[in-house]
């Protein structure tokens, strides 16, 4: 299989980087977000901010990047 210019075995699996999660098989790639993403909480208090290198989010206040928000739900 060939993704982004690299060849990667069948039966094999690798994370781009852009946070998603591949697999080779003899059909072809299959791939799907390596994260989950924020839907339930506080958007007039709350911001939520994407750390590419941990591919991970964070929800806090956006005046003051310190304070967690409690989120509720999340989907991936």
């Amino acid at each position: 299989c060939l993704d982004e210019g690299k060849v990667h075995e069948f039966d094999s699996s690798w994370r781009t980087d852009d946070c998603f999660d591949c697999s080779c098989y003899r059909a072809g790639i299959s791939c799907c977000t390596g994260y989950v993403t924020p839907v339930d909480y506080d958007k007039e208090k709350c911001e939520s901010i994407f750390n590419k290198e941990t591919c991970s989010y964070k929800v806090v206040e956006k005046d003051d990047h310190s304070k967690e928000c409690p989120v509720h739900s999340w989907v991936g």
